[in-house]
């Protein structure tokens, strides 16, 4: 018989485990037959202490001499073994005609006509393209959206931490505010005012775990079957893909090298329209200002909401940043959403909505119902680190980390490619390269290079939804850089120059945008 170790025994303080004192069966019997069906259905696993003698017969109200005697036929018939020191176990080991007493698995037809006769799943969605693959990562990952884990404020962070789990007990212990910590919602809103142009109370914040919560709160307050709502084609996967689910009735307006071709926006009657003005997802280019007031202008016409995703605007390299749509609202036409995870990380779960004023109490009220607000620790400490002048501290770092790799990403494209077509530059956390022609297509070249140890995105791999027209898309790769160092990015595009070389063409791309085109 195998023995585990000591340290992989788990204890189990309580059994579900009831007894009849009106059977016909003995109390005994009844404890025996109890911990047997529990072991053989899997409820009870290897390795798992049952409780005491004492504890068991306090339980079940039942004399400690009762349970001794189902214990003891337990570990004669080899489901428990008892070891001093430790207390009576599940065995390693279970007697084989336990396994002739498990019960029998309905076969497949058996579970289809049961799922038949169930309520229909009314859920109609799929999951998008953020998440990582079963398989390991490649070595050098090109990967869109990622900071990197180097750059993570880790000793501020646990400095902070360990105060707030210190003195925080009471966060800790109670229900909080579904809409958020009010010194975090507080420090959003003071660091918003500079940094985005936007003048919000508050009360007019509520926290989520990241962009993807606040789309769907957003949906399910909004959004309807047949709801109109407009998006950017390309756009970003997750938030077409909460639409989608909501039965919307979607309208893509085209995108072109200045952004949302504000020409183009829809005449007929419009609830929502969802952009990313700040660097368009994928395409990466910025929303000129002309463009963000005809937008607005729009918006109140037509009596739509703009829902504006800044998510990586915290990351400008050439200019001066462009007030947000928020911060140039004077109709509460904006819902705002912004979030960590591109500047601090995915992990910390933690995002906002601005929302108009009509809307920060029903959403509000959506948040508590879907999960009573954020967990209190996380809160807290991004409350003192955004007060404290960490996070301003830590943005100015790690915009120049990203600069320099962003560059170094640029020119190495450049030396093997030669003239290389590279847009999106201005801002954000990736860039957009269209292989120049004659090269093969962007998700073969990912295919070869993936076995080369090197991640590459076409727009569809990048969480890219509405793509271009085919004869632009198999050409274009959504290159990530924050978590790239320079020499992995030179060891990187030397390979795929390797493997693109033998098609390369001599001509570059013809001068000026290229139209971009729309499918569903």
């Amino acid at each position: 018989m195998g023995i585990p170790e000591t340290g992989s025994l788990r204890r189990s303080e309580q059994l579900p485990l009831t007894v009849d004192r009106e059977s016909d069966e003995n109390l005994q019997i009844q404890i025996f037959r109890g911990i047997q069906k529990l072991i053989i259905d899997g409820y009870l696993k290897s390795g798992v202490i049952l409780p005491s003698f004492r504890e068991m017969a306090a339980q079940l109200k039942v004399s400690k001499n009762t349970v001794i005697l189902s214990y003891e036929r337990l570990i004669c018939e080899g489901y428990l073994v008892t070891k001093p020191g430790v207390g009576t176990y599940v065995s390693p080991d279970l007697p084989e005609q336990s396994l002739l007493i498990s019960r029998r698995r309905p076969t497949r037809q058996e579970k289809a006509e049961q799922m038949a006769r169930r309520h229909p799943l009314l859920f109609h969605g799929h999951l998008h393209r953020i998440f990582p693959r079963k398989t390991p990562p490649p070595g050098i990952d090109f990967v869109v959206g990622r900071p990197d884990a180097a750059t993570f404020p880790a000793k501020l962070w646990k400095r902070i931490l360990d105060q707030k789990i210190e003195h925080g007990h009471a966060g800790m212990t109670r229900y909080n505010d579904p809409a958020g910590l009010p010194e975090l919602r507080q420090a959003i809103a003071d660091h918003l005012g500079p940094a985005r142009g936007i003048n919000v109370s508050p009360e007019q914040i509520i926290i989520v775990g990241g962009i993807q919560e606040a789309l769907s709160l957003i949906s399910r307050l909004l959004v309807a079957s047949e709801t109109s709502v407009a998006i950017e084609s390309p756009c970003y996967q997750g938030a077409a893909l909460v639409f989608r689910a909501a039965r919307a009735q979607i309208t893509p307006v085209p995108v072109d090298r200045a952004g949302l071709d504000v020409g183009q926006l829809p005449e007929g009657p419009v609830s929502l329209i969802y952009v990313t003005p700040s660097h368009q997802y994928p395409l990466g280019s910025t929303l000129s200002l002309e463009r963000r007031f005809k937008l607005l202008e729009w918006a109140w016409t037509s009596g739509a909401y703009i829902i504006e995703d800044d998510y990586d605007s915290d990351f400008r390299y050439r200019g001066s940043p462009l007030f947000a749509l928020a911060g140039l609202d004077r109709h509460e036409s904006v819902i705002y959403l912004g979030t960590f995870s591109k500047s601090i990380g995915a992990g910390i779960r933690t995002g906002y909505i601005v929302a108009p004023s009509a809307l920060a109490g029903p959403l509000t009220a959506l948040k508590g119902l879907l999960n009573n607000g954020n967990p209190w620790l996380e809160q807290a400490v991004l409350a003192e680190f955004i007060s404290s002048g960490g996070f301003n501290r830590h943005l100015r770092k790690i915009r120049q980390i990203y600069l320099r790799r962003q560059a170094a990403l640029i020119e190495t494209i450049r030396q093997e490619f030669g003239e290389a077509e590279v847009s999106g530059t201005d801002c954000g956390m990736h860039l957009i390269w269209t292989l120049p022609p004659g090269c093969m297509s962007a998700q073969e070249l990912r295919k070869q290079a993936l076995k080369k140890g090197v991640g590459i995105y076409p727009l569809e791999e990048g969480a890219a939804a509405f793509t271009a027209s085919e004869e632009q898309r198999k050409r274009m790769l959504m290159m990530g850089f924050p978590s790239v160092t320079e020499s992995q990015m030179r060891e990187g595009i030397k390979i795929l120059s390797h493997i693109a070389s033998p098609q390369l063409s001599p001509r570059s791309l013809p001068p000026g945008p290229l139209p971009i085109d729309f499918e569903i």
